[in-house]
């Protein structure tokens, strides 16, 4: 199955709320203030924040007056481009080697799967990988990662539960550039603001790595699960208050309606989407498309 089917798959609950609307919609109203009122009212129940919806519509209604335009699937043709342009805004990533990517997130988002997802992904790339256990707070968390390490057949530095994670992150950078390893993945604690103790933890590992390999390319990527919608914004500020975040990789996209907040998440926070997780299985993770994205919801 290629992405596009995957996508379509994992979007189906976000793809029924907005296709069968706007096809109510069209049905229904001529172009005109009512219309754009309730394509409004779609894209915001899709959980497309109000501000991107607000500039989409009205782009929207500019061209369509401007153009003359009543036809239904030129509208809809502008609505991809306008909703393609939002999750295009942010300036993509080009991952390159040696690369360190440090994944971080709040508990329940899927990282350590996620991490399992990419090593694999990775090695299928021909790249070489190391494994980070830099979550040494959770119980059996080391645990949990060495089996997707064995799954993605790659190594893994680890330490006992409660040691000082800057010490995995030390080792496991000492061992990638011994053996000239292509790409560091770094696990780290779920964890929120209100830990301060764990997000001085987390800066604290950032430091590390910036001292202990900085001719390495280093990205900083957020686990963001999809079926939370717009408090994802949060969490991705917070984050990137105490780090800076380079990138965004969706989780369980396929448990939600909602999957729309992701275009006006990217567009208004200027981070980009890397890589969408599309199933539970280790194959299951692709380079995010935005074009496929969107015909995707439609």
């Amino acid at each position: 199955m290629g992405l596009f089917s995957k996508l379509k798959s994992v979007l189906s609950k976000t793809r029924d709320g907005i296709a069968k609307k706007l096809n109510d919609l069209f049905a229904k109203n001529k172009l005109g203030e009512e219309f754009y009122t309730e394509l409004e009212d779609i894209l915001i129940s899709a959980d497309v924040s109000v501000k991107t919806t607000m500039e989409i519509v009205d782009e929207i209604r500019d061209i369509a007056i401007k153009e003359k335009c009543k036809d239904k699937e030129y509208v809809i043709d502008l609505l991809k481009k306008e909703l393609f342009d939002s999750l295009d805004y942010a300036e993509k990533i080009e991952f390159k080697s040696p690369a360190i990517i440090m994944v971080v997130g709040v508990n329940g988002v899927g990282k350590t799967t996620t991490i399992g997802k990419l090593a694999n992904k990775f090695v299928k790339e021909k790249k070489s990988v190391t494994i980070a256990a830099g979550d040494t707070f959770r119980a059996a968390a080391s645990d949990q990662l060495s089996v997707w390490a064995d799954r993605a057949k790659v190594r893994i530095v680890k330490h006992d539960e409660g040691s000082d994670a800057s010490a995995v992150v030390f080792d496991a950078i000492s061992s990638a550039k011994a053996k000239n390893t292509d790409v560091l993945i770094i696990d780290t604690a779920g964890r929120l603001h209100v830990k301060s103790n764990l997000m001085e933890e987390l800066k604290k590992m950032d430091r590390v790595v910036k001292r202990e390999y900085p001719e390495a390319n280093y990205y900083k990527l957020i686990a963001l699960d999809a079926t939370t919608g717009q408090n994802a914004y949060n969490q991705v500020e917070v984050f990137n208050e105490a780090i800076g975040i380079d990138g965004i990789i969706l989780t369980k996209l396929d448990g939600t309606a909602k999957g729309g907040f992701i275009i006006s998440l990217s567009y208004e926070l200027e981070v980009p989407v890397c890589f969408v997780g599309t199933g539970e299985k280790i194959d299951d993770i692709e380079d995010f498309d935005a074009e496929e994205f969107v015909e995707a919801i439609f």
